[in-house]
């Protein structure tokens, strides 16, 4: 496992408390499929058992919004002026912080903020995966059929080998979940695991 897991990372998307802890914007939308998956109890599992495995662990955290953000935008799509109209993790905010139980540890990597879905698309992601030699890749976090789907969908284009961990991801409702997890993922990702089933396997 000790050249498997130096070629492998565990990408965390998003896990802001705007959208896991009570009182965040997106709570109350998300807080089913949250509560539902254990999401958060999942994640430290896996956060735990990467890093203990020699697995390295890279966030890749939305845009922090300002007011000023998206003026004269040639275009603007729908997830753009939801983060516009509701402020989403507003740039100083408790909500734009990430959840208390998933903080980055010391080894960790931190990608640049992606604006829309993919935590590749205009940032430094890839480029922190090739300088460390990954090769292989296991998404988790928010929200499943956003930045989830185009994340694992751009870092298959890359080349990356691709697992998605299917509780350990969450969304709006569990329609969203399962049209990433039964229809989306498996016509282009490459392993789709439980949480158990991956600390299992890194265990061995």
């Amino acid at each position: 496992m000790t050249n498997t897991a130096k070629k492998t990372a565990l990408i965390l998307v998003d896990p802001f408390n705007d959208f896991l802890s009570e009182g965040g914007k997106l709570w109350e939308s998300a807080r089913e499929t949250v509560q539902g998956n254990n999401l958060v109890d999942n994640i430290k599992k896996l956060l735990s058992a990467a890093r203990a495995a020699g697995i390295q662990v890279i966030y890749a955290p939305h845009h922090h919004t300002t007011v000023s953000d998206y003026q004269n935008w040639r275009i603007l799509s729908p997830s753009h002026q939801g983060s516009k109209n509701l402020m989403l993790f507003e740039k100083g905010s408790w909500g734009a912080e990430f959840h208390p139980e998933l903080i980055p540890e010391e080894g960790d990597l931190i990608a640049q903020n992606h604006w829309t879905a993919s935590g590749f698309a205009n940032t430094d992601l890839d480029f922190l995966l090739k300088q460390h030699g990954i090769e292989a890749v296991i998404i988790t976090g928010m929200r499943a059929n956003t930045c989830i789907d185009s994340t694992a969908r751009y870092a298959v284009e890359l080349g990356y080998h691709v697992t998605l961990i299917s509780d350990a991801i969450a969304a709006f409702n569990w329609q969203e979940v399962k049209a990433v997890v039964e229809i989306t993922f498996p016509n282009y990702g490459h392993s789709l695991m439980t949480t158990d089933l991956f600390v299992d396997s890194i265990n061995r």
